[in-house]
């Protein structure tokens, strides 16, 4: 991985280092690893308990007491600029990246260093909780307003976000879709057969919290036959789960929380990846993942997974279990409709390498800092 050359970033997600989830991972890709994609100050929380294995630069921030509102909410901010300005050199930083438009990071950078262009980045979450919460609306309000750049991966999050912040300079908002490692693009990883009239192998992979529809799966697997379900997910929240799996009497199986890698051979062993995301999605990262990896994707067609996956994925309703158990039943049987989306998941996942949004992110800033 070749680093890109441009003014030195400075960035922050305001999780703790070792949180799941595709912001999480596509944070690291760009700006950590021994040559990352866009050199960076890139910093996450310090995790409660022991330090996780952290990969080469990225730093922690040791500010606790996060919260989402009112006198708790500025408290936060306020410690996190505090922590920000003292490890950075604001004369050494050229552009803010701003990954989320809401949370506490983005405050946080704007106040600690006000000089250098802004760069935010709309992620998905940062629009649910602005939704929810009247502080962060509040925040990604002034994010939007105080941005040089929006950039948003899909057009669904850009309509989203006006409906949000109506106000918003329509003319900063720069589409830079998400990107996926380049090597899972150019290199086909083995998959192994399919043995016909075997169950249909599904797996769900990712975190089961409320938005992402680990209820509404069960539901609607519950009726259908044939199918076996693998889940890669924290495991609290599959423990959360586990008395709505076994009253579905689903024939299920915990693979873990995995890492990326193991993940990606996981993929080599199952017919489908299901995601049944109830509200939205930023862009889907897994899924393009498992579609480089080979794997057919069978998804709830909510704004972002439309349109990052079209018709190179298998859209479904999950609120409607005869549906589903129809659409699989198709994937069991035919011959042709498995193969058929893997090639069409290929060819999709190819439009999509983590070096172009590098590249775009890279021009955007040089453009601002001219």
């Amino acid at each position: 991985m070749n680093a890109v050359p441009g003014p030195m970033v400075a960035t922050c997600l305001d999780l703790p280092a070792g949180s799941p989830g595709g912001s999480v991972e596509l944070f690291l890709d760009l700006y950590t690893g021994d040559q990352p994609r866009i050199p960076a100050r890139a910093f996450m929380l310090a995790p409660a308990g022991r330090r996780p294995i952290l990969p080469p630069g990225l730093d922690l921030l040791p500010v606790a007491g996060k919260s989402l509102e009112g006198p708790a909410f500025t408290r936060y901010v306020t410690d996190l600029r505090r922590a920000l300005r003292a490890a950075l050199d604001p004369h050494a930083i050229g552009v803010l990246h701003l990954h989320h438009l809401a949370f506490g990071a983005t405050p946080a950078l704007l106040r600690a260093l006000p000089g250098p262009a802004r760069i935010a980045l709309v992620h998905g979450t940062d629009l649910l909780f602005a939704e929810a919460h009247r502080d962060q609306l509040q925040i990604l309000r002034e994010s939007a307003r105080s941005a040089d750049a929006i950039v948003v991966p899909t057009a669904a999050m850009a309509d989203r976000l006006l409906k949000l912040a109506p106000h918003t300079d329509r003319s900063k908002i720069e589409h830079i879709p998400w990107g996926i490692p380049d090597h899972l693009i150019t290199a086909r990883l083995p998959r192994r057969a399919r043995t016909n009239g075997s169950h249909l192998r599904l797996i769900y992979a990712g975190r089961l919290t409320p938005e992402k529809g680990g209820q509404t799966l069960v539901r609607a697997l519950a009726g259908a036959s044939g199918i076996e379900l693998s889940i890669a997910a924290p495991r609290a929240q599959v423990h959360a789960l586990a008395p709505l799996l076994r009253k579905a009497e689903i024939r299920s199986r915990y693979l873990g929380w995995l890492s990326r890698p193991q993940l990606w051979r996981a993929f080599a062993e199952h017919d489908a990846l299901v995601m049944p995301s109830t509200t939205l999605e930023a862009m889907g990262l897994v899924a393009l993942e498992a579609q480089a990896c080979g794997l057919p994707v069978l998804y709830q067609p909510v704004p972002g997974l439309r349109d990052a996956l079209g018709a190179t994925a298998l859209a479904t309703d999950f609120t409607q279990p005869a549906t589903v158990a129809r659409h699989l039943d198709r994937l069991r049987r035919s011959t042709g409709v498995l193969p058929a989306l893997r090639e069409a998941g290929y060819a999709n996942a190819a439009r999509y390498p983590l070096s172009a949004t590098a590249r775009a992110l890279h021009t955007l800033g040089r453009r601002l800092t001219r």
